[in-house]
C-alpha cells in the first residue's frame, strides 16, 4: 500500500515538474542547439515548424508575441487553434490591423519547442516580407523564443546557438564587451552615444534585429537630437500600421560600449509614424541590423546582458541607395527561351564526315519579376524618367531574373558616378533608361 502511495506521489511530482518546464520554449535533454539562418538584407531568417508545417520566420527582438502573415495563402496546410478576433497597432501612418489571436499552438525552432504558443495571425496582403526580401517569410518571432535562453548570434557564419542558461559557460574574451540590457514591454534596450558636430549625446536604443537599417533616431530638441543639415527625404520601410517616411543623414560617430563606428547611416522617421514607439519616453531610437551584423553577439535575456565582438563586417562602409529606386519581388513573368537541337543529315564513308543541321525550338519558363514600388523624388532614377510599377527586364545588359533581389538592389548602393543601364517594361512596352548613381549627402 505504501509503495502504491509512493508511486502515485512520484507520478504527481513528475507531472507537476513537466508542466512547469513547458511554460514557454524549452530545450529538453540538450545543453545547446545550433540553428543555421539566412542573412537577407541584414535580417535573420530562421526555419520554424508551426503545428507540423515548416515555415520561415524573421527573428525580431522588437516583437513580443509571434505574428503570422497572410495565413490564407497556406491555410490548407496549416491550422491555427482557438482563434479570437483582435486589433493590433504598430509603426506606420495608417490605422490598426485586424488579427486573429490563436492559443495552444505547437511551435518548434531547431530542438526547442513550445507546446502552448500564442500566435497573432494577420491577413493583410500589404504586409509582405516575401516581396521585399525575395523569399517566403511567413511571420516574425522575438521575445517568446529568446526569453528562456542565452542565444549566440554568429552573423559572420550565419548560425544561432541556443543554450540552456544553466549550461552556458562564457569564454574569456578580451576583444568582447558586455553591455547591460533593460527591458520595456519585453523589448531589449541598451545605452549608446553619438558624436556629431563635436556634440556627444547619450542614447537609450531599442535593440532591433527586425529592421535592416543601421540607426534610427527620434528628433528631440531638448536632448539635442537634431537632423543634420545634409539630409534627404526617403521611404524608410513599412510597419504593421503602414508606410514609414522620414529623412536620412550621416552621423560622425556611434559608440557602443568600447567600440566606435564612423560615418554611420542614420534615419529620422516622421513623428506621426512612430507615435506608438515614442510612448516609451526614454527611448531615443533603434540599433538595427546594419549595425548589429558587424558584431557576433550573445543575447542573454535571463541575466539582462548583451555580449558583442566585432566580426568581418565591422569595417564595411555604410552605404545609401544612390538610385532612388525601391524594388519588390512581384510574382513571376514568362520568358521564351531558345532550345537548340541537332539532326544527322547524312553519313559519308570517304572522309568519315557527318553532316548536321541545327533546328531551333522554344520553351517558356517562369522567372522572378522585379517591380519598382518606390522612387525617391528628384533622385537619378526619377530624373531619368523611370516610374513606379515599371518591371525591370535587364540591368547593365544582364537579365534581371538572373539576380536575386538582394544582389539586384545592391547595384543601387554602388559608387557614386557609376552608370546604370536599365531595360524596363511599362504597360506592355519595353523602354530603355540610363542614369548615374549620385550621393544625396
Amino acid at each position: 500500500m505504501k509503495m502504491k502511495k509512493l508511486y502515485f506521489l512520484l507520478i504527481l511530482l513528475m507531472s507537476f515538474l513537466f508542466g512547469f518546464t513547458q511554460n514557454g520554449f524549452v530545450l529538453e535533454n540538450e545543453k545547446s542547439d545550433k540553428i543555421y539562418f539566412k542573412l537577407i538584407n541584414n535580417l535573420i531568417i530562421i526555419p520554424v515548424e508551426l503545428n507540423g508545417v515548416e515555415l520561415s520566420f524573421l527573428l525580431d527582438t522588437g516583437v513580443t508575441k509571434p505574428i503570422l502573415f497572410n495565413i490564407l495563402n497556406f491555410s490548407n496546410k496549416l491550422e491555427v487553434k482557438n482563434k479570437e478576433l483582435i486589433y493590433l497597432r504598430g509603426l506606420g501612418e495608417e490605422q490598426t490591423v485586424e488579427a486573429l489571436k490563436s492559443t495552444d499552438n505547437i511551435l518548434k525552432i531547431g530542438k526547442t519547442i513550445n507546446l502552448h504558443q500564442d500566435i497573432y495571425a494577420i491577413n493583410d496582403p500589404d504586409i509582405d516580407f516575401a516581396a521585399r526580401l525575395g523569399l517566403p517569410i511567413h511571420g516574425i518571432i522575438g521575445y517568446d523564443f529568446l526569453k528562456n535562453f542565452i542565444v549566440e548570434i554568429n552573423y559572420s557564419r550565419k548560425y544561432l546557438k541556443v543554450y540552456n542558461p544553466t549550461e552556458y559557460s562564457r569564454k574569456n574574451c578580451k576583444k568582447c564587451d558586455i553591455l547591460k540590457l533593460s527591458f520595456v514591454n519585453n523589448k531589449p534596450y541598451l545605452n549608446a552615444a553619438i558624436i556629431h558636430d563635436n556634440n556627444t549625446i547619450d542614447l537609450n536604443l531599442l535593440v532591433d534585429t527586425g529592421s535592416s537599417d543601421a540607426l534610427w533616431l527620434f528628433e528631440d530638441e531638448e536632448k539635442g537630437i537634431r537632423i543634420p543639415t545634409k539630409n534627404f527625404i526617403d521611404f524608410l520601410g513599412r510597419g504593421l500600421s503602414g508606410s514609414i517616411f522620414g529623412k536620412r543623414a550621416k552621423i560622425d560617430e556611434l559608440k557602443i560600449g568600447k567600440f566606435t563606428l564612423y560615418d554611420v547611416n542614420a534615419a529620422f522617421p516622421d513623428s506621426i509614424a512612430i507615435a506608438i514607439a515614442k510612448r516609451n519616453t526614454t527611448r531615443n531610437g533603434s540599433l538595427s541590423g546594419n549595425i548589429l551584423k558587424r558584431f557576433n553577439v550573445v543575447l542573454d535575456y535571463p541575466n539582462k546582458k548583451l555580449l558583442i565582438q566585432k566580426n568581418r563586417y565591422f569595417s564595411d562602409l555604410f552605404r545609401y541607395n544612390k538610385s532612388g529606386i525601391s524594388l519588390e519581388h512581384q510574382g513571376a513573368r514568362i520568358i521564351k527561351r531558345i532550345v537548340n537541337s541537332y539532326n544527322i543529315d547524312s553519313y559519308k564513308n570517304v572522309d568519315s564526315k557527318v553532316d548536321f543541321t541545327q533546328t531551333e525550338s522554344y520553351k517558356y519558363i517562369f522567372v522572378p519579376a522585379y517591380k519598382i514600388v518606390q522612387i525617391r523624388k528628384d533622385s537619378p532614377a526619377d530624373k531619368a524618367g523611370l516610374k513606379v510599377n515599371d518591371i525591370i527586364l535587364s540591368i547593365n545588359r544582364r537579365d534581371a531574373h538572373t539576380y536575386n533581389l538582394q544582389d539586384l538592389m545592391g547595384i543601387f548602393y554602388g559608387d557614386e558616378g557609376r552608370v546604370v543601364r536599365m531595360l524596363v517594361e511599362r504597360n506592355g512596352v519595353q523602354l530603355r533608361y540610363n542614369f548615374t548613381l549620385k550621393s544625396m549627402l
